[in-house]
């Protein structure tokens, strides 16, 4: 197969002076009248791990088929590690990780040769064997992958997609089908990964998996962005009131407060000893992006 010569372009810095790993200006794409993507720009330092969140139809899929160089746009600029990705060519596609939505198995390998086969592929994989450590799937090596679960099989795609010790490594909606300990196992490897210096673009509906693993998030809506900053201070999050909850005198208590601290002081030196049925409760990035959508829906 022949690919295109890609196109080199300097590295986009930040105020900082860290190199962007991805830079993305007026992006457009319509399918027929649906304008999907309708002028999104944004910048992703290298080194970083952000978060792409939206709800179905938002435009986020088809952003992350366009920086991965699988689907055309109709307008804006776009770099990915200082390449036009409609122009990336295989050395340039040597240096990304995807682990898309839906990603086809070659059923009848196990496990084990799957992952070799595709460390094949790549001028400086990770050790197989490392790899599947990595993902849980050491015991399932000599597995087919037809029997795999669900889970498992998600699992393998991950694998599939970290083998070749990428630079930057495309993240959609990866933890589907884990249950709750594979997912936390997952979180650990993310923080491995950006811990070597890769940069990490997720997409994902768990907005506690977007809270604990991004430096930043973007949400879009409609095709544009309407929100973008790190997870604690999206929407205001850090200014928003906290909650404050107790019993007193029998009775339930709740008030709102920007200085929960000073209002548990007052409570207690007020009351005296433990607070009976104390909870703080500040909003969840959750909370944040329902808010954040809803106004855009408005």
């Amino acid at each position: 197969m022949r690919f295109a010569e890609s196109r080199v372009v300097p590295p986009v810095c930040n105020s900082v002076g860290v190199p962007a790993a991805i830079e993305v200006s007026g992006l457009k794409r319509s399918y027929g009248d649906l304008l999907a993507v309708n002028g999104i720009s944004f910048a992703i330092e290298q080194g970083s791990c952000t978060a792409l969140l939206g709800p179905n139809g938002a435009g986020k899929t088809t952003t992350v088929e366009i920086l991965e160089g699988y689907r055309h746009r109709d307008g804006g600029d776009v770099t990915v590690l200082g390449t036009d990705p409609a122009k990336g060519d295989r050395s340039w596609r040597q240096r990304l990780g995807i682990v898309p939505q839906n990603c086809a198995d070659l059923l009848e390998l196990t496990v084990g040769e799957c992952v070799t086969h595709f460390a094949s592929l790549y001028p400086a994989p990770r050790g197989p064997e490392a790899v599947l450590e990595l993902v849980g799937l050491v015991e399932k090596a000599g597995s087919r992958v037809s029997t795999l679960s669900g889970g498992q099989r998600r699992r393998l795609d991950v694998a599939l997609g970290i083998v070749g010790n990428p630079e930057l490594v495309f993240l959609d909606e990866p933890t589907t089908g884990f249950d709750p300990e594979a997912r936390r196992a997952f979180w650990q490897l993310v923080g491995a990964l950006k811990a070597e210096g890769a940069t990490i673009l997720l997409t994902t509906h768990y907005m506690e998996e977007a809270d604990a693993l991004a430096d930043r998030a973007i949400v879009v809506n409609h095709g544009v962005v309407v929100a973008d900053a790190p997870p604690r201070a999206l929407g205001e999050r850090a200014d928003d009131l906290a909650v404050v909850k107790w019993i007193e005198a029998g009775a339930a208590v709740t008030r709102d407060t920007t200085t929960p601290t000073a209002l548990i002081a007052e409570l207690h030196a007020r009351l005296g000893g433990e607070l009976e049925g104390l909870e703080v409760r500040r909003p969840t990035l959750e909370d944040v992006y329902l808010r954040l959508v809803g106004e855009a829906e408005a």
